[in-house]
């Protein structure tokens, strides 16, 4: 299945996607599985319903949570984290509620995530390659892929239709549900794939 796990919806400031933009053109642009992944807000659980909608796209609501050593695409019932929260307190609760927790667009310039996080394991998932950065910002992250014991995902970071589904991540078994696909991440059950892998129909 491929999945673009790194998508803002309009309820995030920043982007011009809305929901039912995101539910129509999933498909076509190739992808079998989209997360919402808006700013500090999984206010897009109240908006959709999650898991397989009725065209087979599955869809599943995280967030991008941003800390002061960086941002992380968090999976799991996180409905009611609040915002500001340090790095470390943020992604122990993350392990306690056996969620997951993706390191977003790790040297983005302005955005880096700090190498402590992964070099004490606390994130064991960043994006190889996230949509929206330079191409010098993902080659770097290759240095961590083989310094550390981390997976490597994907990530459009689709703040417009044009980028949704740019990077996709690429699951090697169906799932139907936000626990399932947590599962599959924790398991390892994932590749990340090159830029525009997935099939995406023209606009």
């Amino acid at each position: 299945m491929f999945f673009d796990l790194h998508v803002h919806s309009s309820l995030s400031a920043c982007s011009r996607l809305p929901l039912e933009t995101i539910l129509a053109w999933a498909g076509v642009r190739g992808l079998d599985g989209v997360c919402i992944t808006d700013h500090d807000t999984m206010a897009a659980a109240h908006q959709v319903r999650e898991g397989v909608q009725e065209d087979g796209l599955v869809v599943v609501v995280g967030m991008e949570y941003a800390t002061a050593d960086g941002d992380f695409l968090l999976f799991g019932p996180f409905e009611g984290l609040r915002p500001g929260l340090g790095a470390r307190e943020a992604l122990e609760i993350v392990r306690a509620e056996g969620g997951v927790a993706v390191g977003a667009h790790p040297f983005r310039a302005g955005r880096a995530l700090s190498e402590w996080v992964v070099r004490e394991g606390l994130c064991t998932i960043v994006e190889r390659i996230n949509g929206r950065n330079r191409d010098a910002e993902n080659v770097r992250v290759e240095s961590w892929l083989r310094r550390y014991p981390l997976r490597a995902c994907c990530g459009s970071d689709a703040h417009t239709l044009e980028e949704l589904g740019r990077a996709p991540t690429r699951l090697l078994a169906p799932v139907a549900t936000r626990d399932q696909f947590i599962a599959a991440l924790l398991s390892g059950s994932f590749e990340s794939c090159a830029a525009s892998a997935a099939p995406a129909a023209s606009l």
